[in-house]
C-alpha cells in the first residue's frame, strides 16, 4: 500500500498559503471540465453522466468520471464494478487517484467516488489539499473531465461546478425538477461561476416536449438573471432505461439502439465539438483552490 508523500502536502499548504504561489502552471494542455449537476435528485443525472462519458470515449476521446457526490457516491452501481478502494483512502494517504482509477472502456476510465466521506469543505485543509491535488493531476491525462457532481445545491456542488468550464444541468419536464433546476443555475450564477450552461433534458416524451422545457427555463434565466442557457439536448423517455438500470449496466451498452442511446449520441456529438473557452487560463484545480480560499 503505498501512501502519499509527506512533501506534497506540504508543497501544497504552501500554494494555499503563500498569495503569490497560487497558480499552478500546467505544463501541458489541460482536459476540458464538465459538471453534470442537478437541481434535485431522481432526474437521472448520474445516468446521464455515466452513459455521455462511454459515448464521448467511443467517439475517441480520453475521458475521466470521477463519481464526485461526496457522501452518496452510486456510479459504480451503474458500472457494476466493485472497487475495494474509493477517493476517502485518496483522503487518508492510503492511495494514490491512479491506484483507485478503474478502466472502464478503452478511453474511459472512473474515479470512484465515497460514500459516508464528510463533505469536502468539513474536511481538515491538509486532506483537502491531498484530496485536490490528487485530482489536479487529472487535467494532463484525458481530453474531458466530467464531474457526477451531488443532486441539488451544496458546497460540493458550488466547488466543483463553479471550477468546472462547462455546467450541464439536468432536469425532467416535472414542474418541481425544473424550478430545482432553475435555483441550482441562480444559486451558482450568483457565486459568480463563470462556466457555460447547458441544459439538458431527461426522460421526455418527445423533442417537442423537451424544447418547450428547455424554452420555459432559459426564458426565464434570461429575463430574471441575464444569462443564456444552451439547449444541450434531450433523452426521450424509454423502457431499456429502466431495464439497464436494474441489470447494473449502461444503457449505451446495453441497448446501443434504443432511443436513449440515440440521444445520448448526439448529446455527446454537441459536448464533443464545443470549443473550450480559453479566456481563463487557469486550470480546474487553481479555480478550486479560489474556491477555498
Amino acid at each position: 500500500m503505498s501512501a502519499i508523500p509527506l512533501d506534497q502536502a506540504s508543497r501544497l499548504r504552501a500554494m494555499m498559503d503563500a498569495p503569490t504561489a497560487r497558480t499552478v502552471t500546467v505544463p501541458r494542455r489541460r482536459a476540458r471540465v464538465l459538471a453534470i449537476a442537478s437541481g434535485k435528485g431522481g432526474v437521472g443525472k448520474t445516468n446521464i453522466a455515466v452513459n455521455l462519458s462511454l459515448a464521448l470515449a467511443r467517439r475517441g476521446r480520453r475521458v475521466v468520471l470521477v463519481d464526485a457526490d461526496i457522501g452518496t457516491a452510486n456510479v459504480d452501481v451503474l458500472f457494476n464494478v466493485q472497487s475495494r478502494f474509493d477517493l476517502s483512502h485518496v483522503v487518508q494517504r492510503k492511495k494514490r487517484l491512479d491506484e483507485i482509477t478503474v478502466k472502464i472502456d478503452p478511453g474511459l476510465r472512473f474515479v470512484p467516488g465515497a460514500s459516508g466521506l464528510a463533505d469536502v469543505t468539513d474536511l481538515a485543509p491538509q486532506d483537502r489539499i491531498v484530496l485536490l491535488d490528487e485530482m489536479s493531476r487529472l487535467e494532463t491525462q484525458c481530453d474531458l473531465l466530467l464531474l457526477d457532481c451531488g443532486a441539488g445545491i451544496s458546497q460540493n456542488v458550488l466547488a466543483f461546478a463553479g471550477a468546472a468550464d462547462e455546467i450541464l444541468v439536468v432536469t425532467t419536464p416535472e414542474p418541481t425538477a425544473l424550478t430545482d433546476a432553475y435555483a441550482l443555475i441562480k444559486v451558482l450564477h450568483r457565486a459568480a461561476c463563470p462556466a457555460l450552461y447547458s441544459l439538458v433534458v431527461n426522460q421526455a416524451e418527445s423533442q417537442r416536449e423537451a424544447h418547450a422545457v428547455y424554452e420555459r427555463l432559459a426564458a426565464t434565466a434570461e429575463r430574471f438573471l441575464g444569462l443564456r442557457i444552451s439547449a444541450a439536448g434531450q433523452v426521450l423517455r424509454d423502457p431499456c432505461v429502466p431495464l439497464a438500470v436494474r441489470q447494473r449496466a449502461p444503457f449505451f451498452r446495453q441497448y446501443p439502439r434504443c432511443p436513449a442511446s440515440t440521444c445520448v449520441a448526439a448529446l455527446a456529438e454537441r459536448v464533443d465539438r464545443r470549443d473550450p473557452d480559453a479566456s481563463d487560463p487557469r486550470g480546474f484545480f487553481d479555480r478550486l483552490l479560489t474556491f477555498f480560499n
